[in-house]
């Protein structure tokens, strides 16, 4: 089942509501007057904190179809043009399905 990207970002958020997560950390997502949106994701005690993220851009010349995405500290930022916010929550959500895939090991040590 797809729950779409939406429904996906609220279940990571109540995943990381453990007592103090949310009271100090967050979700942000706020409009931009370019128009656009900005989504902002502390990740700080949580399984992405200290994983590593490449940086996307896409389209970042386009007037209205554009998206950046980058790790600054412990904190997963999005820019995006008005149509975009899907996508954008997107690149978080596939991060952090990445993130959470077992590590694979190299020959009988364990060690990669």
């Amino acid at each position: 089942m797809d729950m779409g990207s939406i429904a996906e970002l609220q279940a990571w958020y109540v995943a990381q509501c453990d007592g103090d997560w949310a009271h100090t950390y967050g979700v942000q997502v706020e409009t931009l007057d370019n128009p656009g949106w900005m989504l902002k994701i502390d990740v700080r005690d949580t399984s992405l904190e200290g994983v590593r993220f490449e940086e996307v851009k896409d389209n970042h010349d386009h007037e209205r179809d554009w998206m950046r995405c980058w790790l600054e500290g412990d904190v997963f930022n999005g820019v995006c043009g008005p149509l975009r916010l899907e996508d954008m929550i997107r690149v978080f959500l596939d991060w952090s399905a990445s993130s959470n895939k077992p590590m694979q090991t190299d020959g009988p040590s364990g060690r990669r």
